[in-house]
């Protein structure tokens, strides 16, 4: 019964945060709106790198030779028609940074071979020795078994890919826009830089090294799915044997893309969802473990990685999102307790509300006032009705007959914790008009009834 009310609950939240997250999108398909505030846009020097991204991808594309010309200039064309259009723009302009990066991925392999550096092949296996004493990666491939060949492939064949959208949606539902557009505007450049490198300085992965052992190698050689091939003879198929002989990037073994990738993400959803920091952590380490067991990455691509993820994230990310708004809900969803209230936060029962005077109790009136922000009912109430306090709080011996004994406990403050009369506010007022009636609570005795009164007096 309970699993289900918190289910049911999980769910309304995510529910109001999905309307929540269209109703913020802009909805206007009117390029003329996009041109208006291209006009009115003030230009900084930050805006230059747009300047990087158009001459990037005019490289890319005029070495590109499938699809080729002029199939391919619908590439260029789309992009600009989804910038011109104001609900595509929200999300292209954020994710250009993740375009390049997939396109630069893409088209490294249309790059001349007189044009590439020559692959290193015993450059990481040294380093990997110097540093570490022995070739880690050598060490965690030499017993194998089919429950660590699933262990490995879910987080490195399965959720490496798909993850990224997942964070995504969360940001999109849950947090500000701009977290949202920090997240593809970093993930895109971390990727993008690791490409280049991989491409700038390409090295064989692992798999290199037990196939061909430390020989020369050029661009003639085909990736390998190297520890995969075990998942695709388990499920009896050939997709990851299929993919990675067809990868553009074949000696991309430094920076491990797959670590760097696993890093940021734990490093942004433990900044904005701390209370995920234990699970995603144990996911990156089992990713690491991975990319080495899988014969992908030595310990010095995934360091290399992991450090490139951290540079990225604490460089890029901007100070206004390292404080409470890393927590903070967007401006149309500010859920309290998730919408609900203390009792059933506590799982009590409500109180019926229950009327006196014609008035409604103050149990759920309280509630409403804490939910809704309203005044405090109670003082209302008291103001509109007038107690009676006549013989409120009388003076008995031994009491003393004001606060101020009350402030330094002494020998002669023998009172009894359990005493429950306290004098009222109300009663002193016009006290000294009321001790010459005789029954003063600030007086030094109290008569029941007061004689003779003051009606008593006026007669």
């Amino acid at each position: 019964m309970a699993v289900g009310l918190a289910l049911s609950r999980t769910f309304k939240f995510i529910w109001t945060a999905l309307l929540a997250a269209v109703a913020r999108l802009d909805k206007s398909f009117s390029p003329s709106d996009t041109i208006n505030r291209l006009q009115q846009h003030t230009f900084t020097l930050s805006d230059s790198i747009y300047v990087f991204h158009l001459a990037l991808a005019t490289f890319w594309i005029t070495i590109m030779q499938s699809p080729g010309f002029p199939l391919k200039l619908m590439i260029p064309i789309l992009y600009t028609i989804a910038l011109l259009i104001p609900f595509t723009c929200q999300f292209f302009i954020p994710a250009t940074p993740v375009f390049a990066w997939l396109l630069t991925f893409y088209t490294s392999r249309f790059i001349p071979d007189e044009y590439r550096p020559t692959p290193s092949v015993i450059l990481l296996p040294t380093l990997e020795s110097v540093l570490y004493g022995a070739n880690i990666s050598d060490i965690l491939t030499r017993w194998t078994h089919p429950l660590l060949d699933i262990l490995a492939w879910i987080p490195y064949g399965v959720v490496h890919f798909t993850f990224p959208f997942v964070v995504a949606a969360f940001f999109w539902l849950f947090r500000p826009k701009q977290v949202l557009n920090q997240w593809a505007r970093i993930f895109g450049y971390l990727n993008l830089v690791g490409v280049l490198i991989q491409i700038l300085v390409p090295c064989a992965p692992p798999w290199y090294e037990v196939i061909y052992g430390l020989t020369p190698a050029n661009y003639s050689v085909k990736g390998s799915a190297a520890g995969l091939a075990r998942i695709d003879k388990l499920f009896h198929s050939n997709g990851y044997t299929v993919t990675f002989s067809n990868s553009p990037v074949v000696f991309g073994a430094f920076p491990s893309l797959h670590s760097a990738n696993a890093t940021i993400t734990a490093l942004f959803l433990s900044h904005f969802f701390p209370h995920t920091t234990k699970f995603v952590w144990a996911y990156a380490s089992v990713l690491y473990w991975a990319t080495m067991y899988l014969t992908h990455h030595y310990l010095i691509d995934v360091v290399g990685g992991s450090c490139l993820a951290v540079f990225f994230f604490h460089v890029l990310l901007p100070d206004e999102l390292k404080g409470p708004l890393a927590t903070a809900y967007p401006p149309n969803l500010n859920p309290i307790n998730g919408g609900r209230s203390k009792y059933e936060i506590y799982d009590l029962e409500e109180p019926r509300p229950h009327t006196r005077g014609g008035r409604t109790g103050n149990g759920a009136i309280m509630r409403d006032a804490a939910d809704y922000g309203l005044e405090d009912i109670s003082d209302r109430e008291s103001d509109e009705e007038e107690l009676d306090i006549t013989f409120r709080s009388p003076v008995v011996p031994g009491i003393p007959g004001s606060a101020a004994p009350t402030t330094k406990q002494g020998p002669q403050s023998a009172v009894k914790k359990s005493h429950r009369h306290t004098a009222s506010i109300a009663s002193l007022i016009r006290a000294e008009e009321r001790a010459e009636d005789g029954w003063s609570p600030i007086g030094s005795s109290f008569k029941l009834p007061p004689v003779p009164t003051r009606a008593d007096r006026e007669v």
